[in-house]
C-alpha cells in the first residue's frame, strides 16, 4: 500500500483487510486553517495517506490516533486543535478533527484443519470482519476458489523428522487468537494442543472429538506436563452449548455460534460516540446573544 494513496482508496482496503487504522476528518474550522471541513486523512500505526495540511497540528492529529489504536480504541472521537496553542502553529486557527477509530480485526482465529467442516468454517467467517488463520498439513487441500483479504492459508511443511513441524506454525500465530484443532489425524490434533498449551497466551482453543477423545488426549497431554488448570481450559467436544447434528456444516454452525459467544460485548459508551453538545459546538459558531440579534435588526 502506496503512502501517497488518497484517503478512499486505502480506508477501502484497510477496511477490507480487518487492519487497525484512523479516518481523521476536519469537522469544524475558525480563523485561518491548512485546510477546510471536510478534508480526510487515514492513519495507520506504521504509515498515512493523504493530508490534513501538514505541519505540527497533522503530526498531533498522526501521534492522538496512534496512541489511541495502541490502546486498541474503537469508535469515535473529536478532537479540538487551537492552532496557536496546542499546535503553535502562526495561523493561529482552530480546527475540530473527528477521529474514527477502528482497532483492527474483532476476532482472530487460528483454524487447524482444512477438510468438510474446516472449509464450511471458513466460509461463515468470511464475511465477518475476523482474521482467519488457516493451517493444514496437506498439499493441496485447500479451496480452489481464493480466500478474501482477511484470510491467510498456509501449508504446514514437514520438520527434520518428516513429521507436520506443528510447533513451528503455533509459534507464528499472534497472542490472544482463538484456536480450533480439527486435523485429518489424531496424533497432529494432540501435537498441535500441546504446543498450544505450552505457549499459554491464546483466548481459547477448542478440539473437534468426543468426550472419549479428550479423555484419551488428556491423560497424554496430563503425562507431558501440562497441569489441570490448562487442561480445564481446553474445549472438548466444541460447539454451543445445546446444539445437535453431525453434518460438518451442522458442526460448524454450532462451532460459529460458539465463537460468537467470546466476542467481547460492546459498552453503551462504544454505541454513543460523540456527544451531541460537543458536535454541534463543533459544527455551528457560538450563537449570538439576543441583544446583538435585536441590534442587527434595528440597524
Amino acid at each position: 500500500m502506496s503512502p501517497h494513496d488518497v484517503w478512499h482508496g486505502a480506508l477501502d482496503r484497510l477496511q477490507r483487510e480487518a487492519r487497525p487504522h484512523a479516518l481523521a476528518s476536519v469537522v469544524g474550522v475558525a480563523g485561518s486553517t491548512p485546510r477546510e471541513p471536510g478534508t480526510k486523512m487515514v492513519i495507520t500505526p506504521d504509515t498515512v495517506h493523504d493530508t490534513l495540511g501538514g505541519g505540527h497540528f497533522e503530526w498531533q492529529v498522526m501521534e492522538t490516533a496512534r496512541e489511541a489504536l495502541a490502546a486498541g480504541e474503537s469508535g469515535t472521537r473529536l478532537e479540538a486543535f487551537p492552532l496557536g496553542g496546542r499546535s503553535g502553529q502562526c495561523c493561529g486557527g482552530y480546527v475540530h478533527v473527528m477521529l474514527e477509530l477502528f482497532a483492527g480485526a474483532e476476532m482472530q482465529v487460528a483454524l487447524f484443519g482444512a477438510g468438510n467442516v474446516g472449509r464450511e468454517l471458513a466460509d461463515l467467517i468470511a464475511p465477518l470482519p475476523w482474521q482467519l488463520l488457516w493451517h493444514d498439513s496437506r498439499a493441496d487441500i485447500f479451496p480452489d476458489t481464493p480466500g478474501n483479504e482477511r484470510q491467510r492459508r498456509r501449508h504446514i511443511a514437514p520438520g527434520s523428522d518428516g513429521e507436520p513441524d506443528v510447533a513451528e506454525a503455533v509459534a507464528g500465530l499472534p497472542p490472544g487468537c482463538h484456536a480450533l484443532v480439527m486435523t485429518q489425524d489424531h496424533g497432529e490434533d494432540r501435537a498441535i494442543v500441546d504446543a498450544l498449551l505450552r505457549r499459554g497466551d491464546c483466548a481459547s482453543i477448542g478440539l473437534i472429538g468426543s468426550r472419549s477423545k479428550w479423555a484419551s488426549f488428556r491423560r497424554r497431554l496430563a503425562d507431558a506436563g501440562h497441569g489441570d488448570e490448562a487442561l480445564a481450559g481446553v474445549r472438548c467436544p466444541i460447539g454451543v452449548a445445546g446444539a445437535h447434528g453431525k453434518r460438518p456444516y451442522e458442526i460448524a454452525l454450532a462451532v460459529m455460534a460458539e465463537l460468537l459467544t467470546f466476542k467481547p460485548a460492546e459498552t453503551p459508551a462504544d454505541r454513543r460516540g460523540v456527544a451531541p453538545e460537543t458536535l454541534r459546538a463543533a459544527f455551528h459558531p457560538v450563537a449570538k446573544s439576543p441583544q446583538k440579534k435585536s441590534q442587527q435588526r434595528l440597524a
